[in-house]
């Protein structure tokens, strides 16, 4: 196996062109070098992109975030950028494994591995991620929910590197959160994982909500009838109703048949109303 160390993004996607599907993106290695050690993966090349510069920044550009591929989960938990503007991004990335994973682990490598798992793809999902691919035919961009095909499987073509992503900030009068199940501890892989991002009118109207999960068989993914049931609902003394939520996203986010599935139906209502009432008084402490 040829190891090929690159310094700028024209040099990686020169190197992408001239492998293809033989090459394999390094950047933090916490899944591609366990991968390999299992057998699972054997490139003909490794492309290691942990020096390009130009992946590693978190700005603000045209009002949304802009977040380089390379930036690494203990940046996106402790960045004030991120935790400001996409709280739930921050938590979520605070939940991956210890602080020594977090801190080798990019962002852009939770996104192309795919996992069902990735604690951080439903926060993006919530934010209207949109990720810049880039190759030596040029940039396309995609959102992130079609990028996602299935676990472990994606949109990413064999001479593309994952550029940037783009996310929506937080609006006036919206909050967001992300809270997840693991067998043991935080540190677990999430049995299941929630991401509800919600907005609500100075009159107490929910005007947007937006529901995304991990963890199961599946992708993680955005459940629209769960937040069809929540959308134009009336707060109640200041309480949000998430029942016929819950019903949806229990059904709707968990349809596989095991044991495991049945699990996480009854854990994601919990979830849910925990966000729900975290969100609602977040909002209500901020506008009144």
């Amino acid at each position: 196996m040829q190891f090929c160390r690159v310094r700028s993004v024209a040099e990686a996607v020169d190197e992408l062109s001239r492998w293809g599907t033989e090459g394999r993106i390094l950047a933090g290695g916490t899944d591609v070098m366990p991968q390999y050690l299992r057998g699972e993966h054997a490139p003909a090349a490794l492309i290691d992109i942990s020096g390009i510069d130009g992946l590693q920044g978190i700005s603000e550009v045209g009002g949304v975030t802009s977040i380089g591929a390379l930036v690494t989960l203990r940046r996106l938990a402790t960045a004030s950028l991120v935790q400001l503007r996409h709280p739930a991004l921050a938590q979520a990335a605070a939940s991956v494994g210890a602080w020594q994973t977090q801190t080798v682990a990019t962002v852009g490598g939770n996104v192309c591995t795919a996992a069902a798992t990735a604690d951080t793809l439903p926060a993006l999902l919530v934010a209207d991620a949109q990720l810049t691919l880039v190759s030596k035919s040029g940039r396309r961009r995609i959102g992130l929910e079609e990028f996602l095909e299935g676990p472990g499987a994606t949109g990413l073509r064999p001479t593309e590197l994952l550029r940037a992503i783009e996310v929506e900030p937080l609006g006036e009068r919206s909050a967001e959160g992300y809270l997840k199940f693991g067998r043991r501890s935080a540190m677990d892989l999430a049995v299941v994982g929630l991401t509800l991002r919600l907005s609500v009118t100075p009159s107490g109207v929910v005007s947007d909500a937006r529901i995304a999960v991990c963890g199961g068989t599946r992708s993680p993914h955005r459940v629209s009838s769960a937040e069809a049931a929540i959308a134009g609902s009336q707060l109640i003394d200041g309480r949000l109703d998430c029942a016929e939520a819950a019903a949806e996203l229990a059904s709707a986010a968990v349809p596989e048949r095991a044991d495991s599935a049945q699990y996480r139906r009854r854990v994601l209502p919990g979830l849910l109303s925990r966000l729900a009432e975290r969100c609602v008084a977040e909002i209500s402490g901020a506008g009144g």
